[in-house]
């Protein structure tokens, strides 16, 4: 009886060392699923800061040009009274 006891007693610790095993690899890839999320998700935000800046820069240009076109009116308007003079 002592040879069952002991196969059975053998049998559960390769069951527990199996299982333990199955653990760390389920936890070592959630780990790596946690860590590419979190890299996903700044990626993310610094995207969304990005497009925040060039939407930022677009319009201070659209600004800029908007000052432009009104300036160059201003000139026309000028040298065709300057023409008339």
């Amino acid at each position: 009886g002592k040879m069952a006891a002991g196969g059975a007693a053998d049998a559960q610790g390769r069951f527990g060392h199996s299982v333990k095993g199955l653990l760390t690899e389920k936890v070592t890839s959630c780990g790596t699923d946690v860590i590419a999320l979190t890299k996903q998700v700044l990626k993310g935000s610094r995207s969304a800061e990005l497009l925040g800046q060039a939407a930022r820069n677009m319009v201070m240009q659209e600004d800029a040009i908007l000052h432009s076109e009104d300036s160059l009116r201003k000139m026309a308007i000028i040298t065709t009274h300057l023409q008339y003079q």
